[in-house]
Order: C-alpha cells, then sequence, then structure tokens
C-alpha cells in the first residue's frame, strides 16, 4: 500500500474516530467513567502527544530544507543571473491568484447570500479585539534579518528567505571556495530531503491522530448556526482550487491540472491535517520536486515564498466573511467597498505575511477600510477551525501550481516526471535524485 493511500486511510479513520468520540462525549451513552477515560487519556492524551510530537518533527525540517535548498537553488540561478526575472514572476503569480481567490469569493457570496436571514442574536454579546497591522515601512525593513541565527530561531521565512539567497549568490561568485561550499550544500539537501523521507513513514500515525482529535473536540453542532456561511466558504475554495488553479495552469504552462492535483495528494492531506502551510513545507518540497519535476533551483524559491505570503485560502474566507458580516448586519458596502476590499486583501497578503494570526488581522484591516463592525469575526470565528484546514490545503496546492508555471517558464521542469503516471511515493523518493 502506497503512502498517498495510507494517509488518506488515516485521514478517513481520524475523522470517523474523532466523530465518534465527540458523539459519546455529547450523548453520554457509555457513561461519565468511560466518556473522562476517552478525554483524558485518548482524545487529551494520546492523541494529543502523538499529533504535537508529529507537528514538531515535521517544524524540525523547515529551516534547515528552506535555508539549504534555497542556497542550493540560488547558486544555481546566479549563474544565469536569473534570480530577479524568477522573483518576479513568482511574486505576479502569488498576487494574481489571491486577486482572483477574493474576488470569485465576493462574486459568490453575493449571489449565494449567507447572510441574509441570520439570527442577529448570534451578534449579542460578540467582541473581538483586533491585533494592530504593522506599517508597511516596519514590514520592509523587517524582511532584512540583523541576526539571520535569531531568523532561523524564530522561523521568520522572508528573513530566511533573503539571507539564503544573498548566500547562494555569494557562494556561485566565490571561485573555487565557492565551488567546495556547493558541494557542501548540494549533499547536506541530500541528507535532510532523507530526512523528511524518514519522517513520512510515521506520516499517517501523525495525520490519524490530528484529525481525530480536532474532530472529537469540535463535532458538527457547531456548523448549524453558521452552516450557509461554512458551507458558501469550503464551495469557494473547492472551486478555486479546481477551477481557477487547473485554468491557470493550462493556459500558462499547458500542462495537464489532473496530474497535478493527484500527485500532490499527499502534501494536500498533511496541509488539511495540520493547517499550517508552514509545517507542511517539507512535504510540498519533496512532493514539488519529486513528483511534478520541478527543478530544485525554483520550487527552493517558490515553495517557502508561497508558504509565507500565499493567501488565497484566507483572501477567500476574508471575501466570505466581509459579504456575510456586512448582510448580517443590514449594511451595504456597495461597489466601491468590495473593489477596496479586494485591494485590501490582495495587498495585505504580502504587508502581513510571517505576522501571527495573521489571517485574522486581515480580516481586521478589511472590515475597517470597509466600515463593517470588527464583533462580526467572533462571529465566524466559531468554524474557522475546520474552514483552516481546509484553506490551508488550498494554499500549498497554489504553490505547487505557481512553481510549475514557473518552472515550465524557466525551461527547469521535468514534463516526464510531471507525466510520469508509475511515480513512487515521496517517502521513498525523497533521499535523492
Amino acid at each position: 500500500m502506497g503512502l498517498t493511500t495510507r494517509i488518506l486511510i488515516a485521514m478517513l479513520l481520524g475523522i470517523v474516530v474523532g466523530v465518534l468520540f465527540n458523539f459519546l462525549n455529547v450523548s453520554q451513552v457509555l457513561g461519565a467513567g468511560a466518556t473522562s477515560f476517552i478525554h483524558n487519556y485518548l482524545t487529551g492524551g494520546l492523541f494529543d502527544v502523538v499529533g504535537r510530537i508529529f507537528i514538531a518533527s515535521l517544524k524540525l525540517m523547515v529551516v534547515p530544507l528552506v535555508l539549504v535548498s534555497l542556497v542550493c537553488g540560488a547558486c544555481a540561478l546566479s549563474e544565469g543571473h536569473r534570480i530577479g526575472p524568477l522573483a518576479g514572476k513568482t511574486l505576479l503569480l502569488y498576487l494574481l491568484t489571491t486577486a482572483l481567490a477574493i474576488s470569485l469569493a465576493l462574486l459568490v457570496a453575493m449571489v449565494v447570500q449567507p447572510g441574509v436571514g441570520v439570527d442577529m442574536n448570534l451578534a449579542k454579546g460578540a467582541t473581538f479585539e483586533a491585533k494592530a497591522s504593522p506599517p508597511l515601512s516596519d514590514v520592509l525593513v523587517n524582511i532584512f534579518p540583523t541576526n539571520p541565527i535569531e531568523a532561523m530561531a524564530q522561523g521568520n521565512m522572508l528573513q530566511i528567505i533573503v539571507f539564503a539567497l544573498l548566500l547562494g549568490y555569494a557562494v556561485a561568485r566565490c571561485g573555487e571556495p565557492g565551488k567546495r561550499m556547493a558541494a557542501f550544500f548540494n549533499d547536506l539537501n541530500e541528507v535532510i530531503l532523507r530526512m523528511v523521507g524518514v519522517l513520512m513513514v510515521f506520516a499517517p500515525y501523525g495525520v490519524f491522530a490530528l484529525l481525530a482529535k480536532t474532530f472529537a473536540t469540535l463535532g458538527f453542532d457547531f456548523l448549524l448556526q453558521l452552516g450557509k456561511y461554512f458551507l458558501v466558504v469550503l464551495s469557494v475554495l473547492l472551486l478555486h482550487a479546481l477551477g481557477i488553479y487547473s485554468l491557470l495552469l493550462k493556459l500558462l504552462s499547458g500542462l495537464n491540472p489532473v496530474e497535478l492535483f493527484k500527485k500532490m495528494r499527499p502534501a494536500m492531506a498533511f496541509a488539511f491535517s495540520t493547517a499550517s502551510s508552514a509545517a507542511t513545507i517539507p512535504v510540498t518540497l519533496a512532493t514539488v520536486e519529486k513528483r511534478l519535476g520541478v527543478d530544485n533551483k525554483i520550487a527552493a524559491f517558490t515553495v517557502p515564498l508561497g508558504a509565507t505570503i500565499n493567501m488565497d485560502g484566507t483572501a477567500i474566507m476574508q471575501g466570505v466573511a466581509t459579504v456575510f458580516i456586512s448582510q448580517m448586519y443590514g449594511i451595504d458596502i456597495g461597489l466601491t467597498g468590495y473593489l477596496t476590499v479586494i485591494l485590501t486583501a490582495t495587498l495585505a497578503s504580502i504587508g502581513t505575511a510571517g505576522v501571527p494570526g495573521v489571517g485574522l488581522i486581515m480580516l481586521a484591516m478589511v472590515l475597517q477600510q470597509v466600515g463593517l463592525p470588527l464583533e462580526g469575526i467572533a462571529i465566524v470565528m466559531g468554524v474557522d477551525r475546520l474552514l483552516d484546514m481546509a484553506r490551508t490545503a488550498v494554499n500549498i496546492t497554489g504553490d505547487s501550481v505557481v512553481s510549475a508555471i514557473v518552472a515550465k517558464s524557466e525551461g527547469a521542469l521535468s514534463v516526464e516526471t510531471f507525466n510520469d503516471r508509475n511515480y513512487e511515493s515521496v517517502a521513498n523518493n525523497s533521499g535523492g535524485h
């Protein structure tokens, strides 16, 4: 049984077990003693510990993998002077997909009208205190690290990217010492990819534990009052992933979207389970390189950057939430307001990159721009955990699509690998080329 199949089975079993435990907890069918045992020793014990260890193991690989891969990629790109055009194309595509995502969300939400008829009692007592978003000048300055070791310790991805690009550029222009350093980083990259492969063996157990705990804690009762909002966000996420991404991939690269979605299933499962683009970077990078055939020098730049600034899923949530809140409170923000939402959310996806709680900060910025009450955020937060899982899967899919498009345009994509249907699992492939 392949890794992808095992992960998908683990996802399904995790959801089933989680829902079952939630039902037992709510109904008290087995009595208080059994319910307490399930909560203390399984949901809050075994599942919690295994899930947290798995997330920690993934995060362990993020910084060394991004740093070493980017140094290797920057070395290769610097020889052909392609860093500038590559960065420009990548940034433009990420902004384009984010703008399309929020435009689609607004359009669908205005047609479906999820906020019409919602009980206003939901809004009573709802409070939300928005964190202040950093000034643009501070964001730009903070991209450049004063201490690269501190940036790595804190997992500041933008600073790590800048440092790795500078280091790789210097290594490529350092003659014989640079060649020795480049060989060292290439060897180290292979070792780190092998470590990722080792972790993938235990992936199904981590995925099962994470989903079992999530669904045991949440259940489905919380969906009833905000069901329409939840379904609209989920529908737009699927429409954007299957429609917009497929269209862009076909038009801009000529590649088959079906093959991409098939090969990205393990990474999408990881993203859904962890609800973290950053924690999924090792899996996304290995999948994009080994299964899609994207050259490391491209993937090492596009994937970490995408995990930081590609906010398509968050933008969709913001678009639907804006319409939902405006309809619930009966406030018409008009065409100008909706255009403001598109512009604000698109620019904020870069302007707030790397800031903790970025999704809520972005939504607060959007609502403030169009004069909607921030209390509305407290209402939609009730269903945000599951939506966060879904939009993270969409985000990393967008990262892979942009990586494939950019690589194809740079002549750095193996079409044979992309179209190969007899691919092996990431676990078997992560150890070397």
